[in-house]
Order: C-alpha cells, then sequence, then structure tokens
C-alpha cells in the first residue's frame, strides 16, 4: 500500500474520531484516548517502516504524544468519572510537565542529526525570536499568574510550567527551522503539530487566567491537530529527511535577506512596544525586566551581525582561494603542478592544522556507500553523474587513505580520475559543493595537459617512429624455415605471447586452421594465390581465441627483410559486428526470427532440392486474425508483445530444424523440410492453429490468439514463388472458412478462391440491381408473450445460387465499403415496414424495429443526416428506431463516435449492443456510453441450462444491465426451459426459434393478428 494512502486513511481515522468526540460528549473520554493512541501509534508505526538514520528523536517525539495522552486521560477520569468538580494541580499537570521536556529533547534531536558544522548564526537567530516571545509569555501570561493571590505556590508552578515548557519548545522548533533547506511534507507536518500545541496551550492558558474554558471546546481541536501530525508526519517517506545532515551549499555565502531584517527589526521592536502598551495601561511593574531582555537582545544582534560578517569572509576567503587554483591549474604544465595546487587549494580550503589528505588517482571506486551521500541538497546543484559522495576507504584503492573514516570521492570527469580527501568527516560535508568545483577545475587541467602533449607528441619526428612501433597490427617477420625472427610490440598484447623469436608460425595459429595456413605460406612463397586479407584464428597465450585477418607479403629479395612479412590484426570485434549486422538484415528486429528475405531465399533452395532430389517441402503462411483491431483498442505496444508470443508458440510447436520467419505486420511462415508425406505438414498445420487458438495474457489482457493457417507442398509447386503464391491463395480460403481454420492448397482451394471473386462481383451488381429481402424476427415480452419490436434481417436473393445468408456476404461487403449502401437500404426498408405495422396493427405505443449497423457503416461520413432523412421521409417516431451496433465500435476511444450516439439518443433512437459478451467486452464502456439495450449472444443461452456457470454468467449480465438502467434482449431461445430460466431470472425480452422464424413483411401481420399484441416498447 502506497505511503499515500495510509497517509489519507490516517487522516480519515483521525477525522471521524473528532467527530465521534464532538457528537457524543458522554464517550469523550474515550475517543480521546483513541485520538492520542492513534497518534503514538502512527508515529512508532512509521519510525518502524521508513528506518531513519536516528530513530531517538522519532521515539522521543512518540513519548511526548504518550505523556500528552496519559495526562489528558487521567484528567478526563477525575473529572468524568470521579466528579471532580476542579482538579487543578493534580497528578495529570505533573504528567503534563513531560510533554515540553520529551517534545525539545526531541527537536533538539533532529536538529544534532541534521546540522552539519557550527551554525553560530542560526543558533543566534533561534535565541534572538525565543528571547522576544519569552517576554511577551512573561508579561502576559507567567506574571499574572505569579500575582495572582488566589493560587497556592503549587497551582502557580502548575500553570506557568505550561507556558514556559512551550517556550523551550519554540526555541528548539526554530533552531531547528534555522538549519535550512528545502522542508518536505514531513517537515512541514511537524511543524504544524508543534505550533498547534504551542499556540493551544497559550489559549489554555489565557481561558484558565479568564475561566471560561472547558473540556470538549474548539480549542480541543488545536491538541488534535498535534495528536495527528507527528503521526501523519512519520507516516511519509519523507520523514527520514529530518534525521538526514544538511550540508551547506556550494559557494554559500551568509548575507542578511529581507526576511532577516525584518524579523530582526520586529524582535529588537518587542521590549519598546510592551513599554508602551505597559505605560498606557498605567502598569509598569516589569520595565528592568523588559530592559535586562531588551539588552540582551542588542547583545545577540550585535553577536549575529559580528558572526555574518566572519561567516561572510570566510566564504570570500573559499571563493578566493577556489579562484587562484583556478588560476594557478591553467598556468599548469605537468601532473605534478596540478596536484601541488590541489594540495594547496584543500590546505587553503581546511582550518589550519586539520589532519587531511589529498589524492589525485584513476577511477578504482569499486562500490558507492550507500549511506555515505553527502546530503539531499547536493541533488539538486551538482551536475548529474558528477556529484561528490561520500565513502569508506574500504571500498578504495588507495592505501594512503585507509587512516581515515570517511572519504570525500570527486569526479574529475569523464574517465579523467578521481580527486580524493581524506578528513574529518563534518569538514567533508562543509567542504562537497567548493571541492566539486576544484574537481573540475582540476579535471580540465589534466585534460589540457594531455590534449597539449599529444599535440607536441604529433608534431615530432619521434612521434611517428613511435606510432609505428605502437601499432595495433601485429608485423611478424619469418625466415625460410619459417621461424619468427622479428615480432613488433604490438604482438605482447594482441597475442599475449612475451617471446615470439625463434617459434614458428603456426605455433600462434589455431589446430585447425594450420594446415590451410601453411598451404597459404606455401603460395606466398610461389606467388601463387591469394594471401592477402585471409581469415584465420589464432590462440593467445592465456588460451584464448581471436580472430585475425592477416596479409603476407615475399620480401625474401629485399636485404633489409629477406623473409615472409605477415601483417596481423584483431578483427574479433570487426567479425562480431559483421556477424550481428548480418544477422539483422536476415531478421525480424521484434521477434528475432527470419524475416521475408532470409525465408525466401531457404526457401528456393529447399524448392530446388525438392526438384531435384523429389524431397518434399511444404509452407505455412500464418495469418492472426483481428490483430489490427487488437492493436488499434490496446495499443501498438501490446501488440508487438503479442507478436513476441506468437513467434515463442511457433519456434515450440515446430520441429528444431524447420524456418520460422515473420514475414510482415501479423503474417507469419514456416518452412517445413524433410516431410515424408502430406499427412505430417497437416498434422503440423494443426498443431500451429491449435496452439495460438490458446488465449494470450499481455499486460493483464486476455487476448484470443485464433489465427488462420494456409499450406503449400512442392507437390504442387515448382518454386519458392509458387509455394508462397499457393499458401497465400490457401490462406485466403481458410480466412472464409472461419476464426482458426488451415486449409491446404488444392486445384479445389484455387476454385473456392475464384468462387469468391465472383461472389464479390455478382454482390455489387446485387446492390445495384436491389437483389435483397428483409426478414424479421419477434422480440416478445417474455413475461406477456407480447410483441416489443421486431429485428431486420438481411438476406440476398442470388438470381443462380437462391438465398445467402449474410453470414456469407456480409464480410465481403465490409472488406469493398458495399454495406454501406446496403446498410442504407435496409434501414429505409425497415422504417417503412414498422410505418406499415403500426399504421394497420395499431397499438397504444408503437413496436419498434431494431437494425443492425456495422463499425465501417457507423463511421462513414453522412450516417448521421442519412439516419435523420429517412426517419422523416417514414415517418416513424425516432423512438420507434433501435440500431444494435457490435462492441468493436467501443473499443476505440473515439470522441466524434461517442459524440454521434449520444446525438441519436438525444432525438430519441436507441442504442444496443449486439451479442453482448462475444468479443473484447469491458464494463467501462457500460457506464460511459451511450447505449440503452444489451442483446445477449445465443452461445449463452444454448449452454445455460446444463452448466451452472454459465446460468450464473447471464444472471449477472441482466443484473448488472438492470442497475445500469439498460434493457436486456436474449438471442437464439429455442426451448421452452430456455425462457423459463430467463424469465426467473429477470430478463424482460427475447427473440428465437420458439417465437418464429425470421419472416418477411407480409408474415408479420399474421404472427400479429394470431399471437402478437401490444407490449411495453420501453426495450
Amino acid at each position: 500500500m502506497s505511503a499515500r494512502r495510509v497517509g489519507f486513511g490516517y487522516t480519515v481515522w483521525l477525522v471521524v474520531l473528532t467527530v465521534l468526540f464532538y457528537a457524543f460528549p458522554q464517550q469523550r473520554m474515550l475517543f480521546w484516548v483513541l485520538i492520542g493512541l492513534s497518534g503514538v501509534t502512527a508515529t512508532l508505526v512509521g519510525t518502524w517502516l521508513h528506518r531513519p538514520r536516528k530513530r531517538l528523536p522519532w521515539y522521543l517525539l512518540a513519548a511526548s504524544l504518550a505523556a500528552l495522552c496519559a495526562g489528558d486521560t487521567y484528567y478526563n477520569w477525575i473529572v468524568d468519572v470521579s466528579h471532580v468538580a476542579d482538579p487543578f494541580p493534580s497528578y495529570a499537570d505533573a504528567i503534563y510537565l513531560f510533554v515540553p521536556v520529551l517534545l525539545a529533547a526531541a527537536l533538539l534531536g533532529f536538529m544534532a542529526a541534521r546540522t552539519v558544522g557550527r551554525d553560530r548564526n542560526a543558533l543566534l537567530e533561534a535565541l534572538l525570536v525565543t528571547a522576544a516571545l519569552a517576554l511577551v509569555v512573561w508579561i502576559y501570561l507567567v506574571a499574572p499568574l505569579l500575582h495572582d493571590s488566589d493560587l497556592t505556590l503549587t497551582e502557580k508552578l502548575a500553570s506557568i510550567a505550561s507556558p514556559v515548557g512551550d517556550v523551550v519548545c519554540l526555541a528548539a522548533l526554530l533552531r531547528l527551522l534555522a538549519i535550512g533547506g528545502r522542508r518536505p511534507a514531513s517537515a512541514n507536518l511537524l511543524v504544524v503539530g508543534v505550533l498547534a500545541l504551542l499556540i493551544t496551550d497559550c489559549v489554555y492558558s489565557v481561558g484558565l487566567m479568564f475561566g471560561d474554558w472547558q473540556v470538549g471546546g474548539p480549542v480541543d481541536l488545536g491538541w488534535v491537530v498535534f495528536y495527528g501530525a507527528p503521526g501523519l508526519a512519520a507516516l511519509q517517506p519523507s520523514m527520514r529527511w529530518l534525521t538526514e545532515p544538511m550540508p551547506r551549499l556550494p559557494g554559500y555565502a551568509s548575507k542578511t535577506s529581507a526576511f532577516q531584517g525584518m524579523m530582526l527589526l520586529a524582535v529588537s521592536l518587542v521590549g519598546p512596544g510592551i513599554l508602551l502598551i505597559e505605560s498606557l495601561r498605567g502598569q509598569t511593574p516589569d520595565v528592568p525586566l523588559i530592559a535586562c531582555v531588551s539588552l540582551l537582545i542588542s547583545l545577540l544582534g550585535v553577536a549575529w551581525s559580528g558572526g555574518s560578517r566572519l561567516q561572510f569572509t570566510a566564504t570570500l576567503n573559499r571563493e578566493s582561494a577556489l579562484r587562484e587554483a583556478g588560476a594557478r591549474l591553467v598556468s599548469a604544465t605537468t601532473v605534478a603542478d596540478v596536484r601541488e595546487v590541489v594540495r594547496t587549494a584543500v590546505a587553503r580550503l581546511l582550518p589550519p592544522e586539520t589532519p587531511h589528505l589529498a589524492v589525485l588517482a584513476e577511477l578504482v571506486v569499486t562500490d558507492h556507500d550507500a549511506d555515505g551521500e553527502v546530503g539531499d541538497l547536493d541533488r539538486e546543484v551538482l551536475p548529474p553523474g558528477r556529484r561528490p559522495w561520500l565513502a569508506g576507504p574500504a571500498a578504495l584503492l588507495v592505501p594512503d587513505l585507509a587512516r581515515f573514516d570517511r572519504v570525500l570521492c570527486c569526479p574529475l570527469g569523464v574517465d579523467r580520475g578521481m580527486l580524493y580527501l581524506g578528513a574529518a568527516e563534518e569538514q567533508l560535508r562543509l567542504l562537497a559543493g567548493s571541492m566539486e568545483v576544484l574537481a573540475s577545475q582540476t579535471g580540465l587541467a589534466l585534460a589540457r595537459i594531455a590534449l597539449n602533449e599529444e599535440v607536441n607528441r604529433a608534431q615530432s619526428e619521434a612521434y611517428f617512429r613511435t606510432l609505428i612501433m605502437h601499432t595495433s597490427d601485429v608485423i611478424l617477420i619469418a625466415a625460410q624455415d619459417d621461424t619468427i625472427r622479428y615480432a613488433s610490440p604490438s604482438a605482447t598484447t594482441v597475442l599475449n605471447l612475451p617471446e615470439l623469436i625463434g617459434a614458428t608460425l603456426d605455433t600462434v595459429i589455431d589446430p585447425a586452421d594450420r594446415t590451410r595456413f601453411r598451404h597459404m605460406l606455401a603460395q606466398a612463397r610461389a606467388g601463387v594465390g591469394r594471401h592477402d586479407g585471409m581469415d584465420f584464428t589464432a590462440v593467445r597465450g592465456d588460451g584464448a581465441r581471436v580472430q585475425i585477418e592477416l596479409d603476407c607479403r615475399d620480401l625474401r629479395d629485399e636485404p633489409t627483410v629477406d623473409g615472409l612479412v605477415l601483417t596481423l590484426r584483431d578483427v574479433t570485434e570487426r567479425r562480431k559486428l559483421e556477424r550481428e549486422l548480418t544477422h539483422q538484415a536476415l531478421h525480424d528486429s521484434l521477434t528475432g526470427l527470419a524475416n521475408r528475405a532470409l525465408f525466401t531465399d531457404r526457401a528456393q533452395h529447399a524448392a530446388a532440392r525438392a526438384g531435384r532430389d523429389g524431397e518434399l517441402v511444404g509452407v505455412l503462411l500464418i495469418d492472426l486474425n483481428g490483430f489490427r483491431l487488437i492493436n488499434e483498442a490496446l495499443g501498438h505496444t501490446v501488440g508487438d508483445q503479442l507478436l513476441v508470443g506468437v513467434a515463442a508458440r511457433l519456434t515450440e510447436v515446430l520441429r528444431p530444424g524447420d524456418t520460422v520467419a515473420r514475414l510482415g505486420a501479423d503474417e507469419f511462415a514456416a518452412l517445413i523440410e524433410d516431410v515424408s508425406h502430406i499427412t505430417e505438414l497437416e498434422e503440423i498445420a494443426g498443431r500451429v492453429t491449435e496452439a495460438l487458438s490458446a488465449p494470450f495474457t499481455v499486460e493483464g489482457e486476455h487476448i484470443g490468439g485464433v489465427a488462420s493457417v494456409g499450406v503449400s507442398t512442392t507437390a504442387e509447386a515448382r518454386d519458392a514463388k509458387e509455394l508462397l503464391r499457393q499458401a497465400d491463395l490457401a490462406l485466403n480460403v481458410a480466412k472464409a472458412a472461419g476464426r482458426g481454420q488451415w486449409r491446404r492448397y488444392q486445384a479445389e482451394v484455387h476454385s473456392a478462391l475464384v468462387a469468391r471473386l465472383e461472389l464479390r462481383a455478382a454482390l455489387e451488381q446485387a446492390v445495384s440491381g436491389g437483389h435483397f429481402v428483409l426478414q424479421y424476427q419477434p422480440i416478445v415480452d417474455l413475461l406477456t408473450d407480447e410483441a416489443a419490436g421486431f429485428e431486420a434481417l438481411v438476406r440476398w436473393k442470388h438470381p443462380t445460387r437462391g438465398v445467402i445468408p449474410p453470414d456469407q456476404f456480409i464480410n465481403l461487403a465490409e472488406e469493398t465499403g458495399l454495406i454501406v449502401p446496403i446498410g442504407h437500404w435496409v434501414l429505409e426498408e425497415a422504417l417503412r415496414s414498422a410505418e406499415r405495422w403500426n399504421r394497420l396493427v395499431p397499438s397504444d405505443r408503437p413496436r419498434y424495429v431494431s437494425v443492425n449497423v456495422s463499425a465501417r457503416q457507423f463511421r462513414h461520413p453522412g450516417f448521421m443526416d442519412s439516419v435523420r432523412q429517412v426517419l422523416a421521409d417514414s415517418g416513424v417516431p425516432p423512438r420507434a428506431l433501435l440500431l444494435e451496433i457490435t462492441e468493436s465500435l467501443l473499443l476505440r476511444e473515439d470522441e466524434q463516435v461517442w459524440a454521434d450516439m449520444a446525438a441519436l439518443r438525444q432525438t430519441g433512437v436507441r442504442i444496443a449492443i449486439d451479442d453482448f459478451g462475444t468479443g473484447y467486452s469491458s464494463l467501462s464502456y457500460l457506464r460511459h456510453m451511450p447505449i440503452d439495450v444489451l442483446k445477449i449472444d445465443k452461445s449463452f443461452i444454448d449452454d445455460m441450462v446444463h452448466s451452472r456457470k454459465q446460468r450464473a454468467l447471464v444472471a449477472a449480465i441482466v443484473q448488472l444491465a438492470d442497475t445500469l438502467d439498460l434493457r436486456v434482449i436474449a438471442e437464439g431461445i429455442e426451448e421452452p426451459v430456455h425462457r423459463e430460466m430467463l424469465a426467473s431470472m429477470g430478463c424482460p425480452y427475447g427473440q428465437g426459434y420458439l417465437f418464429s422464424r425470421p419472416v418477411n413483411a407480409a408474415e408479420i401481420y399474421g404472427w400479429l393478428a394470431t399471437r402478437g399484441k401490444p407490449a411495453n416498447t420501453t426495450a
């Protein structure tokens, strides 16, 4: 559970207890105890959960809360239970004395853990404000109590203890706040809690003086805040901030701000102001005290001014030392000069006689000390990647620093080394910012020196000779008997063989390549063949093998050489990169499978080998159904992860020697070689289909992985191009057969595809020729058996094939876009029929007609206008039209679609979700989308009788729809038991063969005459 939720729950708990405390006065002692114990518990739990660096201050804070709770409990007991009228003073007041003591100790503990070094000015500021407030508290709270003759000495001491303790707590709080730095929520909550206690105690003391305070009043809210705020602060992860050391910012200069000036002015005016008020009242008994405190404030102000001047001078000295070091580093010419400048600068930055050691070294830190970071503020002021940090000497490889407990590590820059400073931890934290600046300047100086050395080297002739001698290529000179006479110094680095002189050439070559190597040497001496740019495997002295590229020159005729000159270069990484680039060129970057180029090449070789040897080779072309919808609905990230999952399943289900490839988008292919019989290939296709039919789980989403597979073999194809073309034809037939099917290419497969193309052409003619008819299926009230409406179902009257049901041509219409004119015709014809029914067989309320609308038709420009126009032309009221849409239309957050649906509903047209539960159902759109009706798919109704889970699911859908004020229509009711069960669940409407098969418009009149009576048409 997140800290925000825990804090919110704790706040709600306190608010509830506070409300109950005021609402039920007779039980207020119980609720007050719960409020106090809640604060104590929350403080202890937060300390245990977040484990701050120092826990004692938090425990002291919890103890102060517990003391206050104990005192309040005892006080409430003697008042409410023992019925003591005036219990002051009592043991409760003695317990209360521990509250400011423990609270002040906690605040001082936070201050000690937070303070780095001695900040005298912050202490003086706190003392100034504390002295002024103490004077006010003494004059107006303590002195009246001391002069009250009605109070005993014990009562006076008990009365003034709380204000005095509050002043001590206020002083500790001001000292803590004076440390500075950004304050997170936990610190602010602690401040609010302490101030609430101090203010409430003052109000309580004043109330006692005037005798108008009582338990259960609004003053108690202040103590509630004190109970709650520390606990809420402890529950925040930022509570660790209060015990983390806070270093001063780099370049920190103590300058008097406007706020500090106003504070000093206000403090200095406290004494004169009190004198003025007292003189106006004619009371001046405390003039000596006021004068003494005013003098003290003046002295503290003078000391504060002096401290500010000293801090400012110290800051100027540090900046001067850094400027001088920067100037000397600019003129430094050697690394020794840089080291001397760094040592001098560090000595000036540290106080005199401070034990320390500054070391410039390579970057040898093995690990950071997790709890040794410099502080919180350095995260904001130091550049990323270059922040200093504190580490223990055990984490370093610098023996000279082992005598220090902590070492400050300052990076000099990228790959430039490190500046280490060993000293007392307090000094290290104070100098973190200055050392970061010095390290940066040192890194630049070292980089400049290195660059100058390189330039000087490049300008000298000796540098070029050294460059040749230190080239990364290995140069070997071999005698006539193949013994090595000369080896360049780089041989030691590349081959890790310190001594090669006298060894034979083939000792550096892997035994597997030695025969080829000797043959290359013989060809070089004979002056024939290729002996440049040859790749061999060399064996290093440590046994490792490296790839080398070798050039051989026969220079036996050169008197200065007299032998074979071999140039070897390490190309291990280059060859690795080449292999990686080759792999990337031939493999899909997302799935790691072969791509189209590699698959086509392997298929060509396999087909050629099959034609030559008479082998059987097969190709599987695999396409994911609905992948585009998944991409649009769930995002491309989910789509990519689904493709990776499909690739993994294909690799698992296919044989190790088969080639699996991703050809593009959601299209995969598999090359199956060494097939003994076609049945074996068909079994593989079945396994692939079955493996991809299981749902995939991607980022918590369950995605159906149904795929279509087309199969072709070399029995019908001659080459790779024909294999892929035939597999593609078989894939189209598999798609037409339904989801999750596979088909192998055969002559009839080609014929089926041709038939599909002919059907597509005939569909275009049918649209223009008006070869469609509508049939209607009644939607009835399950309780009364009365007609509520009719669903319009389109049929295609083909001139030769007869009536074609919609499942055989709707997909074609979607693909070609013909669904738009077909849908418009269906809408016109259905509304005309509805107008005739309501006119010839009138009822109190018109029966509605339900029309299916595809996603493509709904998104087509002008759909809204066409619906309005057809409604106006037919004269049917909009309430009599129900548009059925599929869930796929709702998956995309298409603002235009949602706006169109809302506009239709405003005109009176109602919206229904067809086949609810069969797609990517989401309950979210049921709350937000403008819909009126849910139609439960027939598959749920069929299994309802024999499946308890299915019955529960249907009942849940009905109940959910009723909760959301949606009407439910159950589809596919064929048995009386279906009707009875649905009616008992509360499902109001249904349709199916139990009531009527789809009939033409003329037959509707007869159906209405025999059994259709007017029904409540609010569905």
